[in-house]
């Protein structure tokens, strides 16, 4: 029968090959996700969770490691603890390189709203831009209906100054015309020998 730190460091074993496994498919699942910025958040927050429990389990191995009688196994098991924390930072690496990435995306993602944004103002502002070039090209449109009246009433008022002096001159001419008829009336009637 196994004695049981034996039993223990089987079990340590077991669960650092099984956490271990776990963080490799959580990095596979980082790489290939194409998904919203959540996604790859909550996969880099269960790396992270994983990787801790891994540390725990080869914290464990190296405490039994420690523990053990026989100087021989005791090396072996610090042997395979320096093996695993070597892997480990090979990992703890890839996470920072999923890390990376994933505050590299969160980044793209806020560029990506800010371009949106500025699309958006620059169709307002175009739009804008459209409706004052309308309303310039109806305020032209009656100008030029507005210019052409007036100069229809310019003729007219050109017109009627013409009218104004003509009647002058007539009234002036009838004035002169009935004062001589007056003044012939009386002369003939006063001096009718002359």
């Amino acid at each position: 029968m196994a004695a049981p730190q034996d039993v223990h460091v089987r079990i340590c074993n077991q669960e650092i090959v099984k956490f271990d496994l776990e963080v490799k498919a959580l990095i596979q699942d980082i790489r290939d996700c194409s998904g919203p910025l959540s996604a790859l958040t909550e996969l880099n927050t269960k790396v992270k969770e994983k990787f801790q429990q891994l540390r725990h389990r080869i914290q464990d191995l190296e405490q039994l490691a420690k523990e053990q009688d026989k100087e021989s196994e005791k090396q072996l098991l610090l042997q395979e603890v320096e093996n695993h924390k070597k892997q480990m930072l090979r990992k703890t690496t890839k996470e920072s390189l999923a890390q990376t990435s994933s505050s590299i995306t969160e980044s793209l993602m806020g560029i990506s709203r800010m371009m949106a944004q500025q699309v958006q103002q620059s169709e307002e502002a175009m739009q804008s831009l459209v409706t004052s070039s309308r309303t310039i090209l109806d305020a032209n449109e009656e100008f030029k209906s507005m210019s052409g009246t007036i100069q229809l009433g310019r003729k007219l008022i050109t017109k009627y100054n013409r009218r104004e002096l003509t009647d002058k001159l007539l009234i002036f001419l009838a004035l002169a015309l009935f004062l001589a008829t007056v003044l012939y009336i009386v002369k003939k009637r006063l001096f009718p020998f002359l």
